[in-house]
């Protein structure tokens, strides 16, 4: 700290007076000066502008020997330094309110009160009440909470037993219903997988349609016939390799028989349809043992890209069936669980009714 000469005679005068009016008289250095202006008159070094602040411990002056502390010093109360006094004030301001801590300004809350936000690239700042904080740490100390290995397989332990009773149930109507939701679950989780194997199909491109006279179909419908090379169908269904044969077969013949195995009934017509609409071919014939001939017409040009985009791989054409598969089966299943709950309810109420009649 640097002191003016001016500063030093003044406070050396005022102590001087305090002293004399306290009837002592000692010698004064700079540390004493300091302490005893402290000591006498508190409030004027701390409300005068020109005033350094300098925290003040009671344990500094403490006697090296006796280790107690001068009854005038341990009653002057501390001075702060300018941040530790602004917290102080504001501690004392928020605590003498009490119950009105709710209504103090912004200033007085804490920072775990403010939240930021943005939205739009525009920082919005949002004040919260202590109660609304006290419930989002709790939410999200809950979110966080994880179960034990133990916990876990206790509960999974839990769910097989209340299974295993509805499964083993002496009440028939149990077992059904239980049968009954599990199939239904399964059968929406089969329809949500499926979904995924939807492929968007492309735009219809716009080409004229070739006209063939009787004749000209009654010709290629024989040569189809005759010729050994085909392209099978199989389980997969209509997807990217099937039209891909389709157009190697065209490069050396006119025509192509695609063999639908197995195949149920009507699915060929669909199959036809699709394979005319991704090969762009004409369907001549369709036979009753699922045979399909397809012409690749007058003005043929093989396309550059095979195989189309809107198709499915042969790995995912396999997947949709199996799933397909299992849907299959799984609707069968809820029939029959079904018509055997109609018909135990139609047993119970038969029951019934002989009772009454006997009673």
């Amino acid at each position: 700290m640097i002191f003016t000469a001016g500063f030093w005679t003044f406070m050396f005068s005022a102590a001087s007076i305090r002293g004399a009016r306290h009837g002592f008289s000692c010698t004064f250095n700079r540390h004493s000066l300091f302490w005893l202006c402290l000591v006498e008159d508190v409030p004027t070094v701390a409300s005068s502008p020109t005033t350094c602040f300098q925290s003040f411990t009671p344990y500094e002056s403490i006697h090296p020997r006796t280790y107690r502390t001068p009854r005038h010093i341990s009653r002057v109360p501390p001075v702060y330094s300018p941040s530790s006094f602004l917290l102080q004030q504001r501690s004392d301001i928020i605590g003498s309110h009490g119950n009105q801590g709710n209504k103090l300004p912004s200033r007085y809350t804490s920072n775990e009160s403010v939240e930021l936000k943005t939205q739009n690239d525009v920082v919005r700042f949002s004040l919260y009440k202590p109660g609304d904080i006290g419930s989002i740490k709790n939410s999200q100390n809950k979110k966080t909470v994880k179960k034990s290995r133990k916990a876990k397989l206790n509960e999974l332990r839990f769910y097989r037993l209340k299974a295993k009773q509805k499964m083993y149930s002496p009440n028939p109507e149990v077992r059904i219903l239980y049968k009954l939701g599990k199939a239904k679950r399964k059968e929406t989780w089969l329809i949500e997988k499926l979904r995924k194997f939807d492929v968007p199909k492309l735009p219809p491109e716009t080409f004229d349609p070739e006209i063939l006279t009787e004749e000209e179909r009654h010709y290629l419908k024989r040569t189809g016939e005759k010729k050994k090379h085909y392209v099978p169908v199989g389980r997969r269904g209509v997807f990217g390799g099937v039209v891909l044969n389709m157009h190697l077969h065209w490069k050396n013949h006119e025509t192509v028989k695609v063999i639908c195995k197995p195949c149920k009934p009507g699915q060929a017509q669909q199959y036809a349809e699709e394979l005319a609409r991704l090969s762009k071919g004409i369907v001549i014939d369709i036979k009753p043992n699922n045979i399909i001939i397809f012409y690749r017409g007058k003005n043929y040009v093989q396309p550059k890209v095979m195989s189309p985009p809107d198709t499915l791989s042969k790995v995912k054409a396999l997947e949709k069936y199996r799933y397909e598969q299992s849907l299959e089966h799984t609707s069968q299943f809820i029939e029959k669980l079904e018509k055997e709950l109609e018909e135990y309810h139609e047993h119970v109420a038969r029951f019934k009714k002989g009772k009454e009649g006997a009673t």
